[in-house]
């Protein structure tokens, strides 16, 4: 289900706790089995809860409620906008409502080609970079003006 590359870094985590609590280590292994599948199937997330002996709704349960994890297929890259209110009084908003013009798209949709998601996100914790934009949960944007969202998108579709 997942390459041996991908149990080692999951083993990893697994390391870092004690032996009788490897369940702790389910949204690093969650992570891991979305950056090789590019999204979270229940097939995959019932191995995942099998690799760590864990029943599968506490999996369900941990992917659903974080919303870094795609539940379905997303496009190439997923561009998430804090909306959060510090977010949104900072022109999160409006970062938002650029990029749902210059895409057109909305939020949980993907551009026809593929290449983007538009989703909508909670505080990232960088209030006051705002507007913040977080590119396939691992690439933070911060101070995204309609100029810096034109670069970015240029960037990414190239």
């Amino acid at each position: 289900m997942l390459s041996i590359e991908s149990l080692k870094k999951i083993d990893r985590e697994i390391a870092k706790y004690p032996v009788d609590q490897k369940q702790s280590a389910v949204m690093s292994a969650l992570a891991i089995a979305q950056d090789e599948k590019g999204w979270l199937a229940n097939e995959t997330m019932d191995f995942v809860a099998d690799y760590l002996d864990m029943p599968p709704i506490a999996v369900y349960e941990v992917a659903t409620f974080y919303n870094m994890y795609n539940l379905e297929p997303t496009g190439q890259y997923k561009i998430t906008v804090c909306t959060n209110l510090p977010c949104a009084l900072s022109g999160g908003n409006d970062a938002a409502a650029y990029l749902k013009e210059r895409l057109g798209i909305g939020f949980n949709q993907t551009t026809v080609d593929g290449k983007f998601t538009l989703r909508e996100g909670e505080c990232m914790g960088a209030c006051g970079d705002a507007p913040v934009l977080l590119v396939n949960n691992k690439r933070m944007c911060s101070f995204m003006s309609n100029e810096m969202v034109d670069k970015l998108l240029e960037e990414l579709s190239k």
